[in-house]
């Protein structure tokens, strides 16, 4: 399954190209842009199990650092600062990593 299977494409571009410059990311506005505050639960999941790159059922550091180009190719690396803000607001249960609940 495809990203735009399940996101517009356009949405997508737009989101990526907002938060082009380094350290512009901000998880709350690219989710709503892509529109992903408008899926189901279940759309949600199955967006996290595309960004899942390794389907350990949990998405790690390593993964969120290149969270655009799972909308992407065309998006950039995040930084480690951003990596890790992103990381800090999905891991509810500290144990760093995220899961899809």
């Amino acid at each position: 399954m495809a990203m735009t299977d399940l996101l517009s494409a356009e949405d997508i571009k737009k989101a990526v190209g907002a938060f082009s410059a380094a350290e512009s990311f901000n998880y709350k506005k690219f989710f709503e842009m892509v529109g992903l505050k408008k899926k189901s639960p279940e759309d949600v999941k199955k967006v996290f199990h595309i960004l899942d790159k390794d389907q350990s059922g949990f998405i790690e550091e390593e993964e969120l650092k290149f969270v655009l180009k799972g909308f992407t190719p065309e998006g950039r690396d995040l930084s480690d600062k951003e990596t890790k803000a992103l990381l800090a607001a999905g891991d509810k249960d500290g144990d760093g990593k995220i899961g899809a609940d």
